[in-house]
């Protein structure tokens, strides 16, 4: 990863365009083997901000939600470039519930996808409280679009501060 998410920051997206440009330098940062960890309640712009990620990563593919299929890989468009997996922690969590089994990254490695997850970058909503399961090291992203709304209901704002580990 390179600066300047090497260390603790904050920005005040007003719009989901802002977000999405947030995103946008974010995903430029970003190098094979990074993992990145979106927590927020619904609606606070997770999707948004990886659609972002994507296009400053420039990858292949329409982002969405990735909430009915766990995984969805996104390949680079320039070769020797890293691949975007756009994981639903929630639910790759919830697919190995009934098992016993806790070993998100396990899991994710097991759904077969064509790139190989060291070569890779990982972005994973909902990865609040899994993110020690999912890499020892890895960028904390929260979004926080609850203090803007409090402020002016009408608001569409979010903040999001970010937390790199290990």
């Amino acid at each position: 990863m390179k600066p300047p998410f090497l260390e603790k920051g904050t920005v005040e997206c007003e719009t989901a365009e802002e977000t999405r440009e947030f995103g946008e330098r974010l995903g430029a940062a970003l190098e094979p083997g990074d993992v990145v960890i979106l927590d927020g309640p619904l609606g606070a712009g997770k999707t948004t901000l990886t659609q972002g990620i994507a296009k400053g990563m420039g990858v292949k593919g329409r982002v969405t939600s990735p909430t009915f299929i766990i995984a969805r890989e996104h390949k680079p468009q320039v070769k020797g470039h890293p691949a975007l997996v756009h994981v639903d922690a929630y639910r790759l969590l919830d697919s190995v519930g009934g098992t016993g089994a806790v070993d998100p990254l396990g899991e994710l490695d097991a759904l077969d996808l064509d790139s190989e997850l060291e070569d890779s970058v990982v972005v994973a909503e909902w990865g609040g409280g899994l993110v020690e399961q999912i890499a020892a090291s890895y960028l904390l992203v929260q979004l926080d679009r609850e203090t803007r709304v409090l402020e002016d209901p009408d608001s569409q704002g979010r903040i999001i501060s970010w937390t790199p580990s290990g």
